[in-house]
C-alpha cells in the first residue's frame, strides 16, 4: 500500500498517512474521478471502513481528501454515529488530524499560509474556500479547457458538467447569479466553480 500511495501523496507525507490507514482499519479504493466529490467514507455491512479517493487530484488535494475521509472515521468512531458529518467534532478532529502535514516539507511555501487560515476552521469542502481551492488548482496535471466563473465575463453563456447552459448575470455578496437558459431558474455558483466559456452565439 505504501507503495502505491507514492504515486499520489507528497513524500514525506506517504509514512504518516500509511499508518493512519493501518491504525484505522481503512481499506483505502483510489478511483476513477467523480464530478461531484473528491472522496467518501462509508462503512459497510461487515463493518469494514471504506474510503475511496479520485485518482485525478493532485498530491495536495489528494492528502487532504484522504485525511478529511479518515476523520470522518475517526469522529465518528470517537463521538459516535449520531453527530452531524460536517460538525464541530468532525472539525475538531480534521483540524487535529491535518495541523502536523501543514509543514514546508510537505506542501509548498505558497500553500502554508492558505492552509493554516483554512484550517482554523475547516469547511465541508476545500472547494469552497476559493483562495485555497485556486491554489491548489495550480498543481493540477490535466490541461483543460475550463474556466473559473469569476474570471468570465459578465453577461457571457457558459456550460457546466452536466451539459446545462447558463448566462452570468450579477455577483450577489460572494457568489455569482447565473440564469439557465433553457428553464429561466436562477442559480448561485461559487467563484471557483469550473465551467466552459461559450461563443456569444452558441
Amino acid at each position: 500500500m505504501s507503495d502505491v500511495l507514492k504515486k499520489y501523496l507528497p513524500e514525506h507525507a506517504v509514512h504518516p498517512c500509511f499508518e493512519l490507514i493501518k491504525a484505522n482499519h481503512v481499506h483505502l479504493k483510489i478511483v476513477n474521478e467523480r464530478q461531484t466529490r473528491h472522496g467518501d467514507y462509508r462503512k459497510d455491512a461487515q463493518g469494514y471502513h471504506l474510503i475511496t479517493v479520485n485518482s485525478s487530484l493532485n498530491k495536495y488535494r489528494f492528502l487532504i481528501t484522504l485525511i478529511h475521509e479518515i476523520a470522518h472515521l475517526v469522529a465518528f468512531e470517537k463521538y459516535g454515529r449520531n453527530i452531524k458529518p460536517h460538525g464541530d467534532e468532525w472539525k475538531l478532529t480534521f483540524q487535529r488530524m491535518m495541523v502536523p502535514f501543514i509543514r514546508p516539507e510537505i506542501f509548498p511555501n505558497q500553500l502554508l499560509p492558505l492552509l493554516a487560515k483554512h484550517f482554523r476552521n475547516p469547511k465541508a469542502s476545500s472547494d469552497t474556500d476559493t483562495k485555497l481551492a485556486i491554489a491548489l488548482k495550480q498543481f493540477d496535471q490535466k490541461e483543460t479547457d475550463k474556466n473559473y466563473i469569476f474570471e468570465i465575463p459578465m453577461g457571457s453563456h457558459f456550460r457546466i458538467h452536466n451539459g446545462k447552459i447558463f448566462k452570468k448575470i450579477a455577483l450577489r455578496v460572494k457568489r455569482y447569479e447565473c440564469l439557465e437558459i433553457s428553464s429561466g431558474r436562477l442559480y448561485l455558483f461559487q467563484p471557483n466553480a469550473e465551467v466552459e466559456l461559450l461563443p456569444n452565439k452558441f
